[in-house]
């Protein structure tokens, strides 16, 4: 068993204005990021299976062409090698859960 405070784990910058404090298991990854307003998220895929949930703020994802605005409260299931990308509209928090581990964030 793993018990850690958030406060505790460094974040790191993955992209510009997207800073991420991760938690791993043997299995996935927990990403928490505060992500600044205006900030793109460049389209990409990857193998890993993604859900992100939108704590505070307005996020817009784009897969498959269309757009979606994701507010409190929002969730998204994006399926493994789907490209997707995004745009923090204002500044936000999110969840990100990956299976499998994100060995990348580590």
């Amino acid at each position: 068993m793993l018990i850690k405070k958030l406060n505790g784990i460094t974040a790191k910058e993955i992209i510009p204005g997207f800073h991420g404090r991760f938690v791993h298991s043997p299995h996935m990854t927990l990403a928490h990021w505060n992500i600044k307003a205006g900030s793109p998220l460049p389209e990409h895929s990857h193998p890993h299976e993604q859900i992100t949930t939108v704590l505070e703020g307005t996020l817009e994802l784009t897969t498959e062409g269309k757009t979606h605005v994701l507010t409190p409260g929002s969730v998204a299931v994006i399926p493994s090698d789907v490209p997707h990308s995004g745009k923090a509209v204002t500044d936000c928090r999110v969840i990100d859960v990956f299976y499998p581990r994100r060995e990348d964030y580590q």
